[in-house]
């Protein structure tokens, strides 16, 4: 898909993908998800990121032509009030952010979900206080369903906004 004169590819989460992990770390990418993460945590994100298997898909965001790894953005299963459903997230390089690519690939990585016909819903639950997150979803007609307490960090709770979009319908 082409967004900003890049053309915007998500590439299934492998091995050399753990740089990028480390580069998403920064603090300013953290700031609505706890701060950022020991170098410990961040391995073992990688490790499920790489394991996730029949419980969701992770994909690095790559430009083309240049091949360029500018962001991640996922989706993984779990329950949310009693259903099971997909979770979705994405984080895209500070440097790249404000061009699209975060909006084309989260519609990339919903239409995967959505090819697999496993869940009814994909939820996404961005901070209130993330206007670029809660315009993503805006933008690709996920409905407001409600303000909720979602616990991440483990422990730790956080005022989001709960988003949902029918997959299957």
């Amino acid at each position: 898909m082409e967004g900003n004169n890049h053309i915007i590819h998500i590439k299934p989460w492998e091995d050399q993908d753990l740089d990028l992990l480390f580069r998403l770390n920064a603090p300013e990418m953290m700031q609505h998800l706890g701060g950022p993460e020991s170098e410990q945590q961040i391995l073992k994100r990688h490790k499920r990121y790489l394991e996730l298997s029949d419980r969701g898909r992770m994909f690095s965001i790559v430009l083309l032509p240049e091949l360029e790894r500018v962001g991640s953005v996922g989706y993984w299963q779990t329950s949310w009030k009693g259903e099971s459903i997909y979770e979705t997230g994405w984080s895209v390089l500070p440097s790249y952010q404000g061009k699209g690519i975060a909006t084309i690939a989260v519609k990339l990585a919903v239409e995967e979900a959505t090819a697999e016909k496993k869940y009814k819903y994909i939820h996404a639950f961005p901070s209130i206080d993330n206007p670029a997150s809660n315009a993503i979803c805006r933008k690709l007609d996920f409905q407001f369903i409600s303000e909720c307490k979602f616990e991440y960090p483990p422990g730790s709770f956080m005022l989001c906004n709960n988003w949902r979009f029918i997959l299957i319908g």
